[in-house]
């Protein structure tokens, strides 16, 4: 049996978005939160299948539109990456929303506005449509904390880190030069990507978190490496690993999320002002805290980020059961 998927390709400054248009899954109409944990146990295998090798790659992302639960909402989305299906993913979500607007997959109730269901959380957008295109997306995130501070963690090739463990959608590992490390310059992709893996695994014996209004997000999947930035127009550069060696391309939604999170917990970033993160390739988020509040008995913030995507072109996906690699394949 062969089954078709057709998606729209984009890229998000850098890191490829693909939105599943057609041939996701029904599921119930249930909260999303619900129903990713539903594609998680019965169509995991859509997942590997558009994500993975031969369809995909290492870093490749993507997301499947459904029909909103909440009465605030246009319409929610599960994220599907090769690290799982993330709560949320800010790349992501400034992706879909070009792609889905550009292509007429969604009819704003508000021009300009959207508010989308997310397992994370309600996010509002606000987008740029000057004349055909979407020139850029302000996603308004999930509220944001700094976890922990100082976390001592022994990294073997490093030694010991002082790293912060921030909440942007996603937990992060925050990691700033120090004496053990020096910063990026001269790191390659694989070096981010060893002691990515080594810190990883070594944080969690020691720091294990879980969100206070949702213990269904938990555990420290990402890292963020943050240097000085390359350029001038950006305030700081990072590092974002996640899954089991992908580096974002873009400079990280919920990465710059949770990056001003860890800045405003530490004292070093107000509410009202912004943060351009810039990623390995030189692309830029502008970020903004643009309030703070309270999560679960930790001082937080509301955070915004924004960015600009492009569509890449029309791909329709076949999975032929009679395909021995069908449900996609990864190199260690």
């Amino acid at each position: 049996m062969r089954k078709s998927f057709f998606c729209i390709d984009a890229h998000t400054c850098g890191n490829p978005v693909r939105l599943v248009a057609g041939g996701g899954p029904l599921l119930p109409h249930l909260p999303i939160a619900e129903r990713r944990d539903i594609f998680v146990r019965d169509h995991d295998w859509i997942r590997h299948a558009l994500m993975f090798e031969p369809r995909g790659h290492d870093v490749m992302s993507g997301a499947i539109i459904y029909p909103a639960h909440r009465q605030d909402c246009d319409f929610a989305v599960i994220f599907i990456e090769v690290s799982g299906c993330l709560p949320m993913c800010g790349a992501g979500t400034i992706g879909l929303v070009t792609a889905a607007i550009e292509q007429g997959l969604v009819t704003p109730r508000v021009p300009g506005r959207l508010s989308i269901e997310t397992p994370a959380g309600r996010v509002d957008i606000q987008y740029e449509k000057p004349g055909e295109f979407v020139e850029s997306v302000r996603m308004f995130n999930v509220a944001s904390y700094l976890h922990a501070a100082d976390v001592e963690v022994e990294v073997p090739g490093l030694g010991k880190l002082l790293v912060d463990i921030a909440y942007g959608g996603n937990y992060y590992a925050v990691i700033e030069p120090q004496a053990a490390w020096s910063g990026l310059d001269g790191m390659s992709a694989m070096d981010i990507v060893e002691l990515s893996r080594k810190l990883r695994s070594a944080l969690s014996h020691i720091c294990d978190p879980v969100h206070p209004q949702d213990e269904r997000i938990s555990g420290v999947h990402h890292a963020i490496w943050c240097d000085k930035p390359v350029s001038a127009n950006a305030d700081g550069r990072g590092a974002v690993f996640y899954g089991d060696k992908a580096i974002d391309r873009s400079p990280g939604g919920t990465g710059t999320s949770a990056r001003m999170a860890q800045l405003h917990g530490k004292g070093r970033l107000k509410t009202g002002e912004g943060f351009r993160q810039e990623s390995l390739i030189g692309t830029i988020f502008e970020g903004r805290i643009e309030e703070e509040t309270e999560i679960g008995g930790f001082r937080g913030i509301m955070p915004s980020v924004s960015g600009w995507a492009r569509i890449i072109g029309h791909n329709t996906i076949f999975v032929d059961d009679r395909d021995p690699l069908a449900h996609g394949f990864q190199i260690g």
